[in-house]
């Protein structure tokens, strides 16, 4: 994995694409275990997790997991999700945190030896590339092994470490999961847990 126990660590977690990559591959990640095994590894001095969570009336199933990670030891980092009605009338849900995970890796690259990453979504290859030019190392972490692989090419080539997350999952899966449901085509990974209100079989063209 080249992890460097004298190197200051900065973990930069897409929430959504973590979720659905781990599902993807049958687990369920346990984020005291991912922390553990992170801190254990190298020198963790900030762990950010994002999150785009619907602000309705109803209960968010988000909300356990958020104020469970903003009391031990992730930096939390949410912005409400936008709910609307496509043109078919299907309920779809938009939110992502790429402006956000972009902003606070070129803020913390002077300060760090080491990012990592965890989303396969290639639109961060050029934040990837000017963290690079600051001098700080980048890791990415998802997974190649899923069905279809969730890793964009262009963001596999520029990082200085893959990290493959079906690897790296044994040392903080919280519990088995349904095998993996394998896709025909190659569609982008869930933007958002919410989006499970949609019909899984359909694409959503605004992820």
């Amino acid at each position: 994995m080249n992890l460097k126990k004298d190197e200051r660590t900065c973990l930069f977690i897409d929430g959504s694409s973590l979720y659905s990559t781990s599902r993807s591959l049958g687990f369920d990640v346990d984020y005291k275990k991912l922390l553990d095994f992170f801190a254990s590894k190298t020198h963790v001095i900030r762990a950010y997790y994002y999150a785009a969570i619907l602000d309705t009336e109803d209960y968010s199933p988000l909300k356990p997991l958020t104020d469970w990670l903003s009391y031990n030891g992730y930096f939390l980092v949410t912005k409400p999700a936008r709910e609307f009605t496509d043109a078919t009338g299907k309920r779809r849900v938009k939110g992502n945190m790429e402006i956000e995970i972009a902003v606070d890796m070129m803020e913390m690259a002077p300060h760090i030896d080491h990012a990592i990453l965890f989303t396969g979504d290639s639109d961060f290859r050029r934040v990837v590339e000017a963290v690079q030019r600051q001098g700080t190392r980048v890791s990415v972490v998802s997974s190649m092994r899923s069905s279809p692989p969730l890793i964009g090419d262009d963001l596999r080539r520029q990082a200085d470490n893959f990290l493959e997350l079906a690897t790296l999952g044994a040392n903080f899966t919280r519990r088995q999961t349904e095998a993996p449901i394998r896709t025909r085509t190659a569609a982008p990974p869930v933007r958002h847990p919410a989006d499970q209100l949609s019909e899984p079989e359909e694409e959503d063209p605004l992820t």
